[in-house]
């Protein structure tokens, strides 16, 4: 485990690369060119940043960012 010293600028800098990312893998994850297998690996990866994600905000606003099939689990 590792630990990691933040101000509140460089916060708010990493949410917003987080937000990002998994804005860019959502918008691919609805492109059907893009084939199953590669869609699978690109779920994994937002299930790594999402829970980066999680740590720095409100689960009020880490619930935007649910994957919509997860979503759908929790209602």
């Amino acid at each position: 485990m590792l630990g990691l010293l933040l101000n509140q600028k460089e916060v708010q800098e990493v949410e917003y690369m987080l937000k990002r990312e998994m804005e860019e893998i959502l918008l691919d994850l609805s492109d059907p060119r893009i084939d199953e297998l590669v869609k699978r690996a690109m779920e994994e990866k937002y299930q790594i940043v999402f829970s980066i994600y999680k740590r720095l905000v409100t689960p009020k606003e880490s619930v935007k960012y649910l994957l919509p099939r997860t979503r759908k689990k929790m209602q």
